[in-house]
Order: structure tokens, then sequence, then C-alpha cells
């Protein structure tokens, strides 16, 4: 575990990305200890969902953005949340409701 975690338990707390905001730049792959990201192609269903401004700014990053599929494995270290220069990451406590 590197020293600035704050969970004991992994995913506990999880990292949520904004599609809206998200560039792909893969920030957040590069320092993320636990391999918690990936960058991938933006699902149809998100893309749908977002603003003509959010739908622009996709189509001219690639319609790449930041997926967390193995968010079960996030300590809550924070370094993706400080490494994203779009400021789309936040972290927070999952639930299992």
């Amino acid at each position: 575990m590197t020293e600035q975690c704050k969970s004991t338990t992994p995913g506990e707390i999880r990292p949520i990305v904004d599609a809206a905001r998200c560039e792909g730049k893969a920030e957040c792959v590069v320092v993320c200890p636990y391999n918690v990201f990936e960058v991938v192609t933006l699902p149809a269903e998100i893309y749908r969902s977002l603003s003509l401004i959010g739908k622009l700014k996709a189509r001219a990053h690639g319609m790449k953005t930041a997926a967390t599929p193995r968010a079960d494995q996030c300590l809550n270290c924070g370094l993706c949340v400080a490494a994203c220069p779009e400021k789309a990451i936040k972290l927070q406590r999952h639930t299992t409701d």
C-alpha cells in the first residue's frame, strides 16, 4: 500500500469519472498504483447523455474517456484526482444498496 492511501479496504472509496469533462489523456492510468483505470472509447449510452458541448468535446478528443473497470481495487490514495488535468475524477464512498 502506498503511504498516501487513506483506505485499508479496497473498493471502500471508488473513483468516479465525469465523462463530460474527461478527455482521455490517461494521466490517471499512469499514476494509479492499483491499475484501476483504463482509457476506452466512450460508450454510446454515455455519449448520448452528454450535452451538445460535451458531445463536441468528446468528438474533438477522439471519443476517449477514462473507465474504472477495477474500481474495487482502489485504496483512496487520490493520485488520480491530483493528476487529472480536466478535474474529471472524484472519489466517492461505495455503497452496496
